[in-house]
């Protein structure tokens, strides 16, 4: 892989083709970025990366101006994912069901899709967890935080 992408870079160079740069800083962790327009259905957010080999925990949150809408949290200190909403500074009932479909040191795409009432979200092309909007002011919700254990390699918002 790395060698393909070296003798591609070559044979741009020789070309006087000049590559975008993408600066290490923009996917460090924690990592925030703005949603432009704020979500609404149809609207798909993906992100790739690695899991830590010794990774605890991963955190992934769709927040509005005072909360966050949508926290999905992958524990592997627990075997599951926790799926929850906190509004004015309170989180409201746990999901838990649904399994770990992550595994350290492995690589993930995760892609989560807005619908008009609810969340799909995919792990490596696979539906893994679907989740009910408790907030639905879909277009405030503008801002993806991510943290943990994990590399990021790609973050489409």
């Amino acid at each position: 892989m790395y060698r393909q992408a070296t003798e591609c870079e070559k044979e741009l160079k020789e070309k006087e083709i000049e590559l975008p740069k993408l600066r290490a800083e923009e996917l460090t962790i924690p990592y925030k970025t703005v949603i432009n327009g704020g979500l609404h259905p149809g609207k798909n957010i993906v992100i790739s990366g690695v899991v830590n080999p010794s990774a605890n925990r991963l955190t992934f949150n769709l927040r509005y101006r005072s909360g966050i809408a949508f926290h999905y949290n992958p524990r592997f200190d627990e075997n599951v994912v926790v799926r929850n909403t906190n509004q004015m500074e309170r989180w409201g009932p746990e999901e838990r069901f649904g399994g770990l479909p992550f595994q350290r040191g492995q690589p993930f795409q995760v892609t989560i899709s807005c619908n008009p009432h609810h969340y799909n979200v995919f792990v490596n092309g696979q539906q893994a967890h679907t989740y009910k909007h408790r907030y639905t002011q879909l277009n405030d919700i503008d801002i993806l935080e991510i943290t943990g254990d994990l590399q990021l390699t790609l973050v489409q918002a």
